[in-house]
């Protein structure tokens, strides 16, 4: 009996999703049982007949876990204790599954695309030579991380959204707007996207096909092996393509393994992922020379666990590995680089709940270095590494910085209330020894069920990229007497949200110093305008988003047809503080004023859905345009001129038919085939098509 005593006793089950296997409820037997997952939209529309397992339909269920997940159940990380989304005193945007799988996407960074704060400036397709950032901000200042594991490059952010993850592994995305290094580090200057992984509940093997315009062709496969302790799933791909622009064509492949287990004390999981791409990287460090080249190669592994109880603790290990082969003419050794980039990372975090709220502590060390040819400080030759896979070549130059952080907060969790404060105390070796404090209060009052108010007010910090403080070719010079960028901002909006309706408002408001861009400056003229100086400058950004969720199928219950409805508008201006007179930009003041997405889901039939999507967008700045002029004497002569950019909107749609055990999909992406500019130089293509279909096997 007294056993029996103790195992009632024992840490409770957590329930954070419903499971369809007819043997879960043997799962639970003698067990306390938590549902920690039951969202406001859950309750609110929930009928008698929803709540009978017997006569809910397979869509319907699909929709109603869409919902929920919409409207805020799902654990997010705005701050160092992770809180049910509408419970943070900071907004996460939320991109669920069900909006991932059936999107006109073929790439994360194509999804991204729809985030109300999100610029994604493209060269090529499907994710390749893209460069993404949040309100106003750059390539460099936003942080990517994988389930919580920072994957972010220091070599450059042109190389950050190369992932090992194809959007069918992906359960949510999380983007966190906004300065936050007292969450996750000097690396969020601008904000942060998490994306997250999860296997399925199930033991499974799927695998896919797709193919479309301009010689594209891909496949993915995904196995699942389940156990009572164990979770495993591994994936891999591969796609290539001949480019929709000049000098975009590119072959790509990846492998993705994940795993974990748990039991009532802790858990355990982990990850490790390869990627590769070769491509031709149109204009990718300047519109002078179209035809340039990259190779890159990424490893990245990490492990995390977590303790269960009062006190819980949340320890990561990680490593990431890149490697760089870098032409500015396709297949010559003209501007020729190779980098190699390895990235070491250990962390520690404590949570303990007491009378007065829940404090975290941790630490976190994380070390950078890389081996290049053109990067870093030179080495002697006695100290030269050779480069692999390449006859007689060696790195001759090389750098090593360390950052060190340390983290403290403090949650107060009220009825109508939450409370966030905390800071950041950072150092890194590239500037001094000296630890520099960076701060932040984080505050939402919740008047009722339907209303939620929310301020803040952070700092952040980024260093220089390798890349910005050593780069030299003979289109870009670096800079290695950059300073690190610094910022403060404000932060105040509201949500309200109803039965089948959600409507957000924020604007925000973000000081800045030492600001980095790559510019053309007026003395450049003697060159014809060719090479881009790495500098600091001071600019300020500010703006305002509104966003709209319209469940049209609780809304309107008398029709089939449409489901939801998504409409989101952001604003943004920028200021400059100081004199420096500046010829063009390559990034900080090349940002988007307007924005607006729109997104509309359709039940055709059951089994058919259609998702049609649109963006519009004006681009401030402009960008250099070289034209090459033949001379009487054959000779030729290449113009420079400075060019705006102009608005376009792009409409695409996709649709999903999901049979038994099958899915096929056709997608139109730019459907009025429009002809645009996401960076200078660089025309986009017009009407794509891609088709493709997958089957899913139990096992």
């Amino acid at each position: 009996m007294n056993e029996k005593i103790m195992r009632l006793k024992a840490a409770p089950i957590v329930w954070r999703q419903f499971t369809r296997r007819t043997d879960a409820i043997f799962l639970s037997l003698g067990k306390e049982i938590r549902i920690g997952v039951l969202s406001a939209a859950t309750l609110l529309s929930a009928t008698a007949a929803d709540v009978c397992a017997q006569t809910a339909t397979p869509e319907h269920s699909r929709n109603e876990v869409g919902k929920a997940e919409e409207l805020d159940e799902v654990e997010v990380t705005a701050s160092r204790v992770p809180l049910l989304m509408q419970q943070t005193a900071r907004t996460v945007g939320i991109i669920t599954r069900e909006q991932v799988l059936s999107a006109p996407a073929q790439s994360v960074n194509d999804l991204l695309q729809y985030a109300a704060g999100g610029d994604v400036r493209q060269r090529s397709a499907f994710g390749i030579q893209t460069d993404i950032s949040i309100n106003g901000g750059t390539h460099d200042q936003i942080l990517i991380l994988l389930n919580g594991v920072n994957i972010s490059s220091p070599h450059t952010g042109h190389l950050s959204s190369d992932l090992p993850v194809a959007i069918e592994d992906i359960d949510h995305i999380e983007v966190l707007e906004g300065a936050a290094s007292r969450v996750y580090g000097t690396s969020a200057f601008s904000g942060a996207i998490n994306i997250v992984t999860r296997p399925s509940q199930e033991s499974q093997l799927t695998a896919g096909v797709n193919g479309g315009s301009y010689g594209t062709l891909g496949g993915d496969a995904a196995l699942t092996l389940n156990t009572t302790s164990m979770k495993n799933q591994l994936s891999g791909g591969y796609q290539r393509s001949d480019g929709g622009t000049h000098n975009s064509d590119f072959e790509k492949y990846r492998a993705f393994y994940q795993g974990n287990t748990s039991n009532q004390s802790f858990a355990l999981n982990w990850q490790t992922g390869l990627s590769g791409m070769n491509y031709g990287a149109n204009t990718f460090y300047s519109g002078r020379f179209p035809n340039q080249y990259e190779s890159n190669r990424r490893f990245m592994a990490s492990v995390s666990g977590k303790t269960y109880g009062k006190t819980r603790f949340y320890p990561t290990l990680y490593w990431n590995r890149s490697t760089d082969h870098f032409q500015l003419i396709r297949h010559t050794d003209t501007g020729e680089n190779f980098h190699l980039t390895d990235v070491y990372g250990a962390s520690i975090g404590m949570q303990t709940d007491w009378k007065l709220g829940t404090t975290a502590a941790g630490a976190e060390l994380r070390n950078e270095g890389i081996l290049s040819t053109n990067l870093g400080k030179p080495l002697s030759e006695d100290q030269y590494v050779r480069i692999s896979g390449q006859k007689n070549r060696h790195y001759t130059r090389k750098d090593n910085r360390t950052n060190l952080c340390y983290f403290l907060e403090h949650d107060i969790l009220l009825e109508n209330w939450t409370f966030s404060a905390g800071v950041m105390a950072n150092m890194n070796t590239w500037l001094d020894q000296r630890f520099r404090l960076y701060p932040g209060i984080d505050i939402s009052y919740r008047p009722s069920r339907h209303w939620k108010l929310f301020a803040s007010w952070n700092m952040a910090q980024r260093m220089p990229t390798f890349t910005d403080l050593y780069y030299k070719s003979p289109t870009n010079e670096g800079n290695t007497d950059l300073k690190p960028e610094k910022t403060q901002e404000y932060t105040i909006g509201g949500i309200y949200r109803t039965r089948g309706l959600r409507v957000e408002a924020r604007t925000f408001y973000r000081r800045q110093k030492n600001m980095i861009d790559w510019v053309l400056l007026p003395e450049d003229s003697t060159n014809n305008y060719t090479t881009y100086h790495a500098t600091n400058f001071k600019v300020d950004n500010m703006g305002a988003e509104m966003l709209g969720s319209w469940q049209l199928n609780e809304l309107m219950p008398s029709q089939r047809l449409m489901e939801s409805l998504t409409i989101n508008y952001t604003y943004l201006h920028q200021k400059r503080h100081d004199n420096k007179e500046i010829y063009a930009s390559s990034y900080a003041l090349d940002y988007l004023r307007h924005k607006l997405t729109a997104r509309l889901d359709m039940r055709v039939c059951r089994p058919l859905l259609a998702t049609l999507t649109y963006r519009w967008q004006q681009r401030m700045g402009e960008y250099v345009r070289y034209d090459e002029e033949k001379l009487p004497d054959g000779t030729v002569q290449t113009r420079s001129m400075t060019t705006s950019y102009r608005p376009y909107g792009l409409l695409s749609l996709k649709l999903n038919w999901q049979g038994k055990g099958y899915t096929l999909f056709l997608e139109g992406n730019n459907l009025t085939n429009h002809r645009y500019y996401d960076i200078g130089n660089v025309k986009q293509p017009g009407f794509w098509l891609m088709a493709g279909g997958k089957i899913h096997l139990e096992l």
